[in-house]
């Protein structure tokens, strides 16, 4: 793929319309195999902004102001071994303490695990993509010498045309425009998507998130993103062709459920950063190209990562403090701190009995994670394709990727493998159908319905996928899918959550929370998860060394006054085996659709 250079016609609005390979104008109804080649672009410099000047500068103090002498070093118990738990402890042995991470799977990552099929082919949980805009993951890839295993694409957004299936348009951010006017440049120059008059209406809205900042993003969370349009009379069909597409690539959910603060915190990091929005792919396989090195880090520096190590309890003393970790095994796990990096639904499943009328405890019964559905999908030929995710704008699809072209460890020239995020795909995330509940088959017929539509010279029909049948011209056929879900992913961000996500300091003096649902600006995302690592991390350093901790993060009075008169059970616990029972995603076969039923029966209603 080649940079889109621009005239200054451009700017007046001659933008193309891509068919399923952008850097080729081609009609709906042409017919070639694909001849894309994987193409790689140079690092952007994601160093020269504010945000990771600070988090840098935080990931040093680890080694001077929060390093800890003999006397100071401190034994950490970390339940979790997602991307959260291994932040906390990467940056805990950074400071000279001694963490080891409990993973109750056989597996590393959490929400960005993969494992491989009886083929050798890797499945993933989810669709992961790097942005510019992650000073914390870029931070990490830096400090961890690993930067050469992101492949960056070009700087653009590709979106797929509804109304012109098979076509695409894109916003193109030219090289050497800095930031906000990149972004303004971008949106100017694109005539598939809105009007001119449609795009004036929509900036003064946006000025106050330039303006103001956090403080106006953080007073938006009570709204979505429609009643925000609604209130200050944005256009409706920005909706319909820029928010659907947002709302369900940041959060899996519709944009009347969606709380407009995540969306116009994504917008204030991309808008003001010059290389914000560049995306990135891993170059293989999440255990093995991320997680992996952060294992060998905290592994080198004298911390442990153990595997297959589910915690059956956390155990306190008299005044509430944790007394030690009893693991499933019958082992006592003691430590001179905990951290839990554990989804909010599962931290819900664990809280000790103790701390149940405690209101920061309490508020947490005000988060739950959104169901999300990841698709693999192997065709037995090559499609037109593009070296980049594409935002399908479907009403059943969220993004895809070819993964035999955007990464190198899938590269196949010969064929497809499309990775695909299903969503919404329940009512809570505003989809009509509960698809968590619906079988691996209905799933894919789906997709392939929608597949057939978008994209009609591809996909043959097939008997196999009733909703193929209408197809007259495609030629490729599915060989072969892999259907992962995840009933509970990143908390729901549906309006008036944020406020009830907790700090990383808990009331309890020995036990601090991690996790990408607890409080931190990068959302439920892996920025958020790294970073809530850190934040832990940074929390544990500063009391091993008696230095003042961050504020406690306030709490809501309506929480505060039914916490005193709430009736405190014994915790249910994590029931059976496997990613499903710990906040992951699987293939919902057999005993895990049996666990599913038994543990969250809602997600079959």
């Amino acid at each position: 793929m080649k940079f889109a250079f621009f005239s200054p016609l451009a700017l007046l609005g001659l933008q193309a319309t891509w068919g399923f390979a952008p850097n080729t104008q081609v009609r709906t109804n042409f017919k070639s195999e694909s001849t894309l080649k994987m193409v790689d672009y140079p690092k952007p410099n994601v160093e020269n902004t504010e945000n990771y000047r600070n988090l840098e500068a935080l990931s040093k103090s680890f080694g001077t102001e929060l390093k800890a002498n003999e006397s100071e070093k401190k034994k950490v118990a970390i339940i979790g071994g997602g991307l959260s738990g291994l932040a906390c402890a990467k940056y805990l042995v950074d400071a000279g303490h001694e963490p080891t991470v409990y993973e109750a799977r056989d597996v590393l990552g959490g929400k960005v695990s993969a494992w491989q099929d009886e083929d050798g082919d890797w499945i993933e949980t989810g669709l992961h993509i790097f942005f510019g805009a992650y000073p914390n993951m870029m931070n990490l890839f830096a400090e961890l010498d690993i930067h050469d295993r992101l492949q960056w694409k070009i700087h653009q957004m590709i979106f797929a045309m509804q109304e012109l299936p098979g076509e695409f348009t894109t916003f193109d951010f030219i090289p050497g425009i800095p930031a906000p006017f990149n972004f303004g440049l971008a949106i100017l120059m694109n005539q598939k998507m809105l009007t001119l008059g449609e795009k004036i209406q929509t900036a003064p809205p946006l000025l106050p998130m330039l303006i103001e900042g956090q403080p106006f993003i953080d007073a938006q969370d009570e709204l979505s993103v429609t009643d925000f349009m609604r209130k200050y009379g944005m256009p409706e069909r920005i909706n319909e062709e820029v928010f659907i597409a947002m709302a369900k690539a940041l959060d899996f959910i519709d944009p009347d459920k969606l709380s407009m603060t995540v969306v116009l915190t994504a917008m204030n990091r991309f808008l003001n950063e010059d290389n914000g929005l560049q995306m990135a792919f891993l170059d293989g396989n999440q255990p093995d190209r991320l997680c992996a090195p952060m294992k060998d880090h905290i592994e080198g520096k004298g911390g442990n990562v153990v595997m297959n190590s589910p915690i059956k309890e956390i155990v306190t003393n008299d005044d509430g403090t944790v007394s030690h970790l009893l693991l499933r095994s019958g082992e006592k796990v003691e430590a001179d701190e905990y951290v839990s990096a554990m989804p909010v639904d599962i931290m819900k499943r664990m809280t000790p009995k103790k701390w149940q009328n405690m209101p920061y405890f309490r508020q947490f019964e005000e988060l739950e994670g959104i169901p999300v559905i990841n698709l693999h999908m192997w065709f037995d030929r090559k499609l037109k394709a593009v070296d980049h995710l594409c935002f399908s704008r479907s009403p059943l699809l969220s993004v895809y990727a070819d993964m035999s072209v955007t990464c190198k460890e899938y590269y196949d020239p010969e064929k497809s493998m499309l990775e695909l995020v299903f969503a919404p795909c329940s009512p809570l995330a505003g989809g009509n159908v509960n698809w968590i509940g619906k079988s691996d088959e209905e799933i894919i017929d789906a997709t392939m319905g929608e597949l057939a539509r978008l994209f009609p010279t591809e996909i043959a029909p097939d008997e196999q996928w009733p909703a193929t049948m209408k197809q007259t011209e495609g030629s490729a056929k599915l060989i072969k899918y892999a259907v992962v879900k995840t009933p509970r992913s990143v908390y729901a961000a549906i309006p008036g959550r944020n406020k009830y996500r907790p700090g990383q300091r808990s009331p309890i003096p020995n036990f601090t929370m991690a996790g990408d649902w607890t409080s931190q600006k990068y959302l439920g995302s892996m920025e958020g998860a790294v970073y809530g690592g850190k934040l832990a991390a940074e929390v544990v350093s500063k009391k091993a060394k008696g230095m003042q901790l961050p504020l406690e993060k306030e709490i809501q009075q309506h929480i505060i006054d039914s916490a005193a008169s709430y009736e405190a059970k014994e915790p249910i616990g994590v029931k059976g085996d496997g990613a499903i029972a710990f906040g992951a995603g699987a293939s919902l076969k057999n005993e895990n659709e049996s666990l599913l039923r038994d543990a969250d029966p809602v997600q079959f209603a």
